[in-house]
Protein backbone atom coordinates (compact mmCIF):
# COMPACT_ATOMS: atom_id res chain seq x y z
CA UNK A 1 0.00 0.00 0.00
CA UNK A 2 1.16 3.42 -0.91
CA UNK A 3 0.34 6.52 1.23
CA UNK A 4 1.76 10.17 1.29
CA UNK A 5 3.17 10.83 4.45
CA UNK A 6 4.01 8.98 8.33
CA UNK A 7 3.69 10.95 11.03
CA UNK A 8 5.31 9.23 14.54
CA UNK A 9 4.65 10.86 17.86
CA UNK A 10 8.03 9.12 19.79
CA UNK A 11 6.79 9.05 23.30
CA UNK A 12 8.37 8.32 26.73
CA UNK A 13 6.75 5.06 26.93
CA UNK A 14 4.50 4.51 23.41
CA UNK A 15 5.32 5.32 19.52
CA UNK A 16 2.50 6.07 17.69
CA UNK A 17 2.13 6.34 13.92
CA UNK A 18 -0.32 7.84 12.16
CA UNK A 19 -0.33 7.78 7.86
CA UNK A 20 -1.93 10.16 5.78
CA UNK A 21 -2.73 9.87 2.37
CA UNK A 22 -4.38 12.87 -0.61
CA UNK A 23 -1.62 15.74 0.94
CA UNK A 24 -1.35 16.94 -1.93
CA UNK A 25 -4.96 17.39 -3.54
CA UNK A 26 -7.95 18.69 -1.58
CA UNK A 27 -9.09 15.44 -0.15
CA UNK A 28 -6.72 14.49 2.29
CA UNK A 29 -7.47 11.47 4.42
CA UNK A 30 -6.10 9.74 7.93
CA UNK A 31 -5.79 6.37 7.09
CA UNK A 32 -4.49 4.17 10.35
CA UNK A 33 -2.21 3.95 13.00
CA UNK A 34 -0.36 1.86 14.24
CA UNK A 35 1.70 2.00 17.80
CA UNK A 36 4.56 -0.10 19.75
CA UNK A 37 6.78 0.67 22.99
CA UNK A 38 9.37 3.21 22.47
CA UNK A 39 12.98 2.36 22.89
CA UNK A 40 14.99 4.62 23.60
CA UNK A 41 16.19 2.85 26.54
CA UNK A 42 17.51 -0.11 24.47
CA UNK A 43 19.65 2.94 22.40
CA UNK A 44 18.24 2.60 19.24
CA UNK A 45 14.36 4.14 18.72
CA UNK A 46 13.71 3.05 15.77
CA UNK A 47 13.06 -0.21 16.90
CA UNK A 48 10.24 1.21 18.67
CA UNK A 49 9.42 3.05 15.16
CA UNK A 50 9.75 -0.04 12.89
CA UNK A 51 6.99 -1.66 15.32
CA UNK A 52 4.44 0.52 15.25
CA UNK A 53 5.08 0.80 11.39
CA UNK A 54 4.47 -3.07 12.00
CA UNK A 55 1.21 -2.24 13.89
CA UNK A 56 -0.33 -0.11 11.45
CA UNK A 57 0.22 -2.88 8.80
CA UNK A 58 -1.48 -5.20 10.97
CA UNK A 59 -4.58 -2.78 11.45
CA UNK A 60 -4.85 -2.02 7.89
CA UNK A 61 -4.60 -5.83 7.17
CA UNK A 62 -1.73 -5.01 4.63
CA UNK A 63 1.46 -6.44 3.88
CA UNK A 64 3.93 -3.56 2.96
CA UNK A 65 3.30 0.45 3.23
CA UNK A 66 5.64 2.96 0.81
CA UNK A 67 5.55 6.33 1.80
CA UNK A 68 7.11 9.84 0.60
CA UNK A 69 7.34 11.21 3.58
CA UNK A 70 8.65 10.36 7.27
CA UNK A 71 8.12 12.84 10.09
CA UNK A 72 8.16 13.07 13.64
CA UNK A 73 7.45 14.77 17.15
CA UNK A 74 9.26 13.57 20.17
CA UNK A 75 8.93 13.89 23.74
CA UNK A 76 11.67 10.69 23.97
CA UNK A 77 14.68 10.91 25.73
CA UNK A 78 13.51 13.21 28.32
CA UNK A 79 11.91 16.07 25.84
CA UNK A 80 13.59 19.10 24.94
CA UNK A 81 15.08 20.14 28.41
CA UNK A 82 16.13 23.62 28.60
CA UNK A 83 17.10 26.25 31.74
CA UNK A 84 16.42 29.79 31.02
CA UNK A 85 18.37 32.92 32.43
CA UNK A 86 17.13 36.64 32.05
CA UNK A 87 17.55 39.72 33.66
CA UNK A 88 13.73 40.63 35.67
CA UNK A 89 11.87 37.51 36.54
CA UNK A 90 8.63 39.18 35.42
CA UNK A 91 9.74 41.35 32.25
CA UNK A 92 12.82 39.74 30.40
CA UNK A 93 12.82 36.39 32.28
CA UNK A 94 9.14 35.32 31.94
CA UNK A 95 9.09 36.69 27.94
CA UNK A 96 12.14 33.68 28.18
CA UNK A 97 10.06 30.94 29.56
CA UNK A 98 6.91 31.47 27.25
CA UNK A 99 9.63 31.52 24.50
CA UNK A 100 10.46 28.05 25.36
CA UNK A 101 7.27 26.60 26.75
CA UNK A 102 5.72 27.51 23.34
CA UNK A 103 7.94 25.40 21.83
CA UNK A 104 7.74 23.03 23.74
CA UNK A 105 10.46 22.36 26.25
CA UNK A 106 10.28 21.39 29.54
CA UNK A 107 11.74 24.17 31.78
CA UNK A 108 14.05 22.73 34.25
CA UNK A 109 15.35 25.94 35.63
CA UNK A 110 14.05 29.75 35.53
CA UNK A 111 16.89 32.70 36.39
CA UNK A 112 16.66 36.48 36.83
CA UNK A 113 19.17 38.61 37.60
CA UNK A 114 22.86 37.49 38.27
CA UNK A 115 23.67 33.75 38.18
CA UNK A 116 24.57 32.43 41.95
CA UNK A 117 27.19 29.45 42.21
CA UNK A 118 24.19 27.33 43.11
CA UNK A 119 22.55 28.10 40.21
CA UNK A 120 25.74 26.67 38.31
CA UNK A 121 25.27 23.67 40.05
CA UNK A 122 21.50 23.34 39.09
CA UNK A 123 22.38 24.13 35.27
CA UNK A 124 25.63 21.17 35.51
CA UNK A 125 23.16 18.66 37.30
CA UNK A 126 20.22 18.92 34.95
CA UNK A 127 21.91 18.82 31.74
CA UNK A 128 19.93 20.65 29.74
CA UNK A 129 19.86 20.42 25.75
CA UNK A 130 19.24 23.98 25.42
CA UNK A 131 20.20 27.13 27.21
CA UNK A 132 18.64 29.98 26.55
CA UNK A 133 20.29 33.60 27.77
CA UNK A 134 18.12 36.73 27.63
CA UNK A 135 18.28 40.34 29.78
CA UNK A 136 17.80 44.05 28.70
CA UNK A 137 15.44 45.98 26.59
CA UNK A 138 16.63 46.77 23.36
CA UNK A 139 19.19 49.80 23.72
CA UNK A 140 19.14 49.20 27.57
CA UNK A 141 20.69 47.40 30.79
CA UNK A 142 23.62 45.00 28.87
CA UNK A 143 25.79 44.11 32.14
CA UNK A 144 23.48 41.01 33.53
CA UNK A 145 23.41 39.12 30.05
CA UNK A 146 27.24 39.58 29.71
CA UNK A 147 27.80 38.28 33.08
CA UNK A 148 25.41 35.57 32.64
CA UNK A 149 26.71 34.21 29.39
CA UNK A 150 30.46 34.74 30.29
CA UNK A 151 29.42 32.20 33.06
CA UNK A 152 27.51 29.46 30.82
CA UNK A 153 30.50 29.46 28.10
CA UNK A 154 32.78 28.55 31.01
CA UNK A 155 31.03 25.48 31.99
CA UNK A 156 31.22 24.74 27.97
CA UNK A 157 28.83 22.16 28.36
CA UNK A 158 29.09 21.11 24.48
CA UNK A 159 25.24 21.86 24.05
CA UNK A 160 23.49 24.69 22.19
CA UNK A 161 22.90 28.47 23.40
CA UNK A 162 20.49 30.56 22.41
CA UNK A 163 20.77 34.65 22.86
CA UNK A 164 17.43 36.53 23.16
CA UNK A 165 18.36 39.77 24.73
CA UNK A 166 19.64 43.24 24.23
CA UNK A 167 20.60 43.88 20.69
CA UNK A 168 23.73 45.77 21.78
CA UNK A 169 25.29 42.75 22.71
CA UNK A 170 25.66 40.95 20.04
CA UNK A 171 29.21 41.42 18.88
CA UNK A 172 30.12 41.12 22.76
CA UNK A 173 28.54 37.57 22.93
CA UNK A 174 29.99 36.20 19.79
CA UNK A 175 33.58 36.91 21.31
CA UNK A 176 32.33 35.74 24.56
CA UNK A 177 31.08 32.28 22.82
CA UNK A 178 33.72 32.07 20.01
CA UNK A 179 35.80 29.29 21.65
CA UNK A 180 32.44 27.57 23.06
CA UNK A 181 32.24 23.72 22.12
CA UNK A 182 28.48 23.76 20.50
CA UNK A 183 26.50 26.28 18.40
CA UNK A 184 25.58 29.77 19.65
CA UNK A 185 22.03 30.88 17.77
CA UNK A 186 21.15 34.78 18.46
CA UNK A 187 18.12 35.93 17.68
CA UNK A 188 15.43 38.73 18.47
CA UNK A 189 15.38 39.78 21.21
CA UNK A 190 12.26 38.44 23.45
CA UNK A 191 11.02 42.00 25.37
CA UNK A 192 12.57 44.10 22.92
CA UNK A 193 10.64 47.12 25.07
CA UNK A 194 8.40 47.81 27.76
CA UNK A 195 4.90 45.63 27.45
CA UNK A 196 6.08 44.27 24.16
CA UNK A 197 6.53 40.68 23.85
CA UNK A 198 8.39 39.26 20.95
CA UNK A 199 8.52 35.61 21.73
CA UNK A 200 8.13 33.75 18.01
CA UNK A 201 11.30 34.00 16.34
CA UNK A 202 12.63 32.47 19.36
CA UNK A 203 10.54 30.15 19.81
CA UNK A 204 11.13 28.67 15.90
CA UNK A 205 14.76 28.95 16.55
CA UNK A 206 14.26 26.84 19.73
CA UNK A 207 12.45 24.39 17.52
CA UNK A 208 14.95 24.26 14.94
CA UNK A 209 17.77 23.57 17.52
CA UNK A 210 15.93 20.79 18.86
CA UNK A 211 15.37 19.13 15.47
CA UNK A 212 18.97 19.53 14.65
CA UNK A 213 20.27 17.85 18.17
CA UNK A 214 17.80 15.45 19.43
CA UNK A 215 19.40 12.99 16.92
CA UNK A 216 21.96 12.86 18.94
CA UNK A 217 20.16 12.34 21.94
CA UNK A 218 20.78 8.50 23.72
CA UNK A 219 18.84 5.86 21.59
CA UNK A 220 17.81 8.81 18.98
CA UNK A 221 20.81 8.57 17.13
CA UNK A 222 19.81 6.32 14.14
CA UNK A 223 16.24 7.95 13.85
CA UNK A 224 17.68 9.94 10.74
CA UNK A 225 17.85 6.30 8.65
CA UNK A 226 14.21 6.47 8.79
CA UNK A 227 12.48 10.04 9.33
CA UNK A 228 13.09 12.01 6.66
CA UNK A 229 11.01 15.48 7.46
CA UNK A 230 11.01 17.82 10.28
CA UNK A 231 11.63 16.68 13.98
CA UNK A 232 9.79 18.88 16.49
CA UNK A 233 9.11 18.72 20.34
CA UNK A 234 5.32 17.12 21.14
CA UNK A 235 4.20 19.98 22.82
CA UNK A 236 5.21 22.20 20.24
CA UNK A 237 3.51 20.08 17.73
CA UNK A 238 0.10 20.57 19.26
CA UNK A 239 1.19 24.61 19.66
CA UNK A 240 1.88 24.37 15.60
CA UNK A 241 -1.31 22.84 14.92
CA UNK A 242 -3.72 25.18 17.58
CA UNK A 243 -2.30 28.05 15.97
CA UNK A 244 -2.98 26.70 12.15
CA UNK A 245 -6.77 25.82 13.23
CA UNK A 246 -6.89 29.99 15.20
CA UNK A 247 -6.41 31.60 12.07
CA UNK A 248 -9.20 29.76 10.21
CA UNK A 249 -11.51 29.38 13.48
CA UNK A 250 -11.07 31.61 15.81
CA UNK A 251 -9.76 32.05 19.46
CA UNK A 252 -9.05 28.73 20.70
CA UNK A 253 -8.20 27.11 23.65
CA UNK A 254 -6.62 23.12 23.30
CA UNK A 255 -6.53 20.63 26.96
CA UNK A 256 -4.31 17.63 26.78
CA UNK A 257 -4.70 15.79 29.56
CA UNK A 258 -1.89 13.19 29.91
CA UNK A 259 -0.59 10.63 32.51
CA UNK A 260 2.47 12.59 34.11
CA UNK A 261 1.00 16.13 33.12
CA UNK A 262 -1.32 17.92 31.91
CA UNK A 263 -0.73 20.86 29.13
CA UNK A 264 -2.72 23.37 28.18
CA UNK A 265 -2.03 25.88 25.19
CA UNK A 266 -4.68 28.99 24.28
CA UNK A 267 -4.10 31.00 20.90
CA UNK A 268 -6.24 33.88 21.83
CA UNK A 269 -5.73 37.81 22.55
CA UNK A 270 -7.17 39.61 25.61
CA UNK A 271 -10.60 41.17 25.15
CA UNK A 272 -10.31 45.67 25.10
CA UNK A 273 -11.34 45.94 28.52
CA UNK A 274 -8.85 43.41 29.76
CA UNK A 275 -5.88 44.83 28.13
CA UNK A 276 -6.29 48.04 29.25
CA UNK A 277 -5.55 47.32 32.55
CA UNK A 278 -3.14 44.40 32.32
CA UNK A 279 -0.69 44.55 34.34
CA UNK A 280 2.11 42.94 32.11
CA UNK A 281 1.51 41.55 28.46
CA UNK A 282 0.86 38.01 27.63
CA UNK A 283 1.69 36.16 24.17
CA UNK A 284 -1.09 35.44 22.03
CA UNK A 285 -0.10 31.76 21.93
CA UNK A 286 0.90 30.45 25.21
CA UNK A 287 1.52 27.31 26.79
CA UNK A 288 1.46 26.25 30.09
CA UNK A 289 2.46 22.31 31.59
CA UNK A 290 1.55 21.29 34.92
CA UNK A 291 3.50 18.25 36.06
CA UNK A 292 1.84 16.94 39.14
CA UNK A 293 -1.71 16.69 37.16
CA UNK A 294 -1.78 13.79 35.45
CA UNK A 295 -3.94 10.58 35.39
CA UNK A 296 -1.48 8.17 35.36
CA UNK A 297 1.72 8.68 36.81
CA UNK A 298 0.33 11.31 38.95
CA UNK A 299 -2.82 9.75 39.96
CA UNK A 300 -2.38 9.92 43.65
CA UNK A 301 -1.45 13.75 43.28
CA UNK A 302 -4.58 14.39 41.78
CA UNK A 303 -6.99 11.81 43.93
CA UNK A 304 -5.48 13.74 47.04
CA UNK A 305 -6.40 16.92 45.61
CA UNK A 306 -10.10 15.99 45.83
CA UNK A 307 -9.73 13.80 48.58
CA UNK A 308 -10.40 10.07 48.78
CA UNK A 309 -13.21 9.98 51.09
CA UNK A 310 -14.68 12.55 49.16
CA UNK A 311 -14.21 10.95 45.57
CA UNK A 312 -15.36 7.47 47.32
CA UNK A 313 -18.97 9.06 48.04
CA UNK A 314 -19.41 11.10 45.16
CA UNK A 315 -18.73 7.79 43.02
CA UNK A 316 -20.75 5.73 45.55
CA UNK A 317 -18.64 2.90 45.29
CA UNK A 318 -15.37 1.36 46.94
CA UNK A 319 -12.28 2.45 44.90
CA UNK A 320 -9.78 1.17 47.09
CA UNK A 321 -9.53 -1.59 44.57
CA UNK A 322 -9.36 0.32 41.61
CA UNK A 323 -6.43 2.37 43.26
CA UNK A 324 -4.60 -0.89 44.36
CA UNK A 325 -4.59 -2.67 40.71
CA UNK A 326 -4.33 0.91 38.57
CA UNK A 327 -4.22 0.85 34.60
CA UNK A 328 -2.46 3.17 32.73
CA UNK A 329 -6.08 2.72 30.61
CA UNK A 330 -9.35 1.99 32.13
CA UNK A 331 -11.74 -0.39 30.89
CA UNK A 332 -14.95 -1.09 33.65
CA UNK A 333 -17.00 1.65 33.69
CA UNK A 334 -16.13 2.08 37.11
CA UNK A 335 -12.99 2.79 36.22
CA UNK A 336 -13.64 5.00 33.44
CA UNK A 337 -16.01 7.00 36.21
CA UNK A 338 -12.63 7.13 38.98
CA UNK A 339 -10.46 8.72 36.22
CA UNK A 340 -13.25 11.07 34.45
CA UNK A 341 -13.11 12.69 38.18
CA UNK A 342 -9.63 12.65 37.87
CA UNK A 343 -9.33 14.38 34.69
CA UNK A 344 -12.18 16.89 35.45
CA UNK A 345 -9.92 18.09 38.20
CA UNK A 346 -6.83 17.85 36.47
CA UNK A 347 -8.55 20.04 33.37
CA UNK A 348 -9.99 22.78 36.25
CA UNK A 349 -6.75 22.81 38.25
CA UNK A 350 -4.87 23.25 35.03
CA UNK A 351 -7.18 26.11 33.46
CA UNK A 352 -6.80 27.95 36.58
CA UNK A 353 -3.11 28.03 36.67
CA UNK A 354 -3.22 29.13 33.10
CA UNK A 355 -5.88 31.68 33.24
CA UNK A 356 -5.58 34.98 34.40
CA UNK A 357 -7.34 36.77 37.32
CA UNK A 358 -8.75 40.33 37.56
CA UNK A 359 -7.71 41.93 41.48
CA UNK A 360 -9.39 45.00 43.25
CA UNK A 361 -6.75 47.54 44.52
CA UNK A 362 -7.50 50.60 46.69
CA UNK A 363 -5.33 53.34 47.23
CA UNK A 364 -5.64 57.26 47.67
CA UNK A 365 -7.49 57.59 44.59
CA UNK A 366 -9.86 54.89 45.36
CA UNK A 367 -10.64 51.15 43.84
CA UNK A 368 -9.20 50.12 40.72
CA UNK A 369 -9.34 47.33 38.95
CA UNK A 370 -6.00 45.44 37.50
CA UNK A 371 -5.57 42.63 35.52
CA UNK A 372 -2.80 39.86 35.82
CA UNK A 373 -2.12 36.57 33.19
CA UNK A 374 -3.45 35.43 30.48
CA UNK A 375 -7.05 36.58 29.20
CA UNK A 376 -9.30 33.47 28.24
CA UNK A 377 -12.91 35.47 27.71
CA UNK A 378 -12.61 35.79 24.16
CA UNK A 379 -12.15 31.62 23.52
CA UNK A 380 -14.27 30.08 21.16
CA UNK A 381 -13.16 26.94 20.84
CA UNK A 382 -12.22 24.59 24.21
CA UNK A 383 -10.47 21.35 22.37
CA UNK A 384 -9.62 17.96 23.92
CA UNK A 385 -6.98 16.22 22.61
CA UNK A 386 -4.81 13.54 24.61
CA UNK A 387 -5.90 10.20 25.54
CA UNK A 388 -8.35 10.92 28.49
CA UNK A 389 -10.04 13.82 26.32
CA UNK A 390 -10.12 12.14 23.41
CA UNK A 391 -11.70 8.75 24.90
CA UNK A 392 -13.43 8.58 28.17
CA UNK A 393 -17.41 8.69 27.24
CA UNK A 394 -18.19 12.02 29.72
CA UNK A 395 -15.05 14.24 27.88
CA UNK A 396 -17.61 16.66 26.67
CA UNK A 397 -19.25 17.13 29.79
CA UNK A 398 -15.84 17.55 31.93
CA UNK A 399 -14.67 20.54 29.50
CA UNK A 400 -18.13 22.19 29.49
CA UNK A 401 -17.29 22.71 33.23
CA UNK A 402 -14.59 24.47 32.76
CA UNK A 403 -16.95 27.75 31.90
CA UNK A 404 -19.15 26.88 34.76
CA UNK A 405 -16.56 26.69 37.72
CA UNK A 406 -14.74 30.13 36.35
CA UNK A 407 -15.49 32.72 39.18
CA UNK A 408 -16.07 36.34 38.49
CA UNK A 409 -12.57 37.21 39.17
CA UNK A 410 -11.24 34.33 36.52
CA UNK A 411 -10.59 34.76 33.48
CA UNK A 412 -11.97 32.07 32.00
CA UNK A 413 -13.95 30.92 28.94
CA UNK A 414 -17.65 31.87 28.79
CA UNK A 415 -20.26 29.45 27.75
CA UNK A 416 -20.50 30.31 24.90
CA UNK A 417 -17.12 28.62 23.88
CA UNK A 418 -18.42 25.28 21.79
CA UNK A 419 -16.40 22.00 22.76
CA UNK A 420 -14.46 20.12 20.05
CA UNK A 421 -12.39 16.80 20.84
CA UNK A 422 -9.84 15.40 18.52
CA UNK A 423 -11.44 12.47 17.98
CA UNK A 424 -8.95 10.76 16.08
CA UNK A 425 -6.15 11.79 18.22
CA UNK A 426 -3.83 13.31 16.08
CA UNK A 427 -3.05 16.52 16.63
CA UNK A 428 0.14 16.80 17.64
CA UNK A 429 0.98 14.80 14.31
CA UNK A 430 -1.08 17.28 12.22
CA UNK A 431 1.22 19.91 13.88
CA UNK A 432 4.22 18.51 12.55
CA UNK A 433 2.66 17.55 9.03
CA UNK A 434 1.86 21.29 8.95
CA UNK A 435 5.49 22.51 8.73
CA UNK A 436 5.72 21.44 5.09
CA UNK A 437 1.68 20.62 4.40
CA UNK A 438 -0.34 23.45 5.97
CA UNK A 439 -3.20 22.82 4.01
CA UNK A 440 -4.04 19.47 4.73
CA UNK A 441 -2.92 19.65 8.07
CA UNK A 442 -5.90 21.84 8.54
CA UNK A 443 -8.20 20.08 6.85
CA UNK A 444 -7.15 17.12 8.67
CA UNK A 445 -7.86 18.28 11.84
CA UNK A 446 -11.21 20.00 11.34
CA UNK A 447 -12.22 16.16 9.92
CA UNK A 448 -10.65 14.92 13.54
CA UNK A 449 -12.98 17.95 15.25
CA UNK A 450 -15.73 17.24 13.07
CA UNK A 451 -15.86 20.85 12.05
Amino acid sequence: MKVDVLVAEIGSTTTVVNAFSGIHNDNPVFIGQGQSPTTVLDGDVTIGLKGAVEDLKRNLNIDEVEYDDFLASSSAAGGLKMTVHGLVYDMTAKAAKEAALGAGAIIHLVTAGRLRRSDIKKIQDIKPNIILIAGGLDFGERDTALYNAEEIAALNLGIPVIYAGNIENHEDIKEIFKDYNSKLYIVDNVYPKVDLLNVEPCRRVIQSVFEEHIVHAPGMTKVRSMVNGPIIPTPGAVMEAAKLLKEDIGDLIVIDVGGATTDVHSVTKDSDEIARILLSPEPEAKRTVEGDLGVYVNMKNVLSRIGEEKLASELGFDIKPIIENYKPIPITDEEKRFVEKLTLEAVLTAVKRHAGTVRRLYGESGRKSVAEGKDLTQVKYIIGTGGALTRLPGRVDIMKKIAERGKGTELFPTKEAKILVDNHYIMASLGVLSKKYPQAALKLLKASLEI
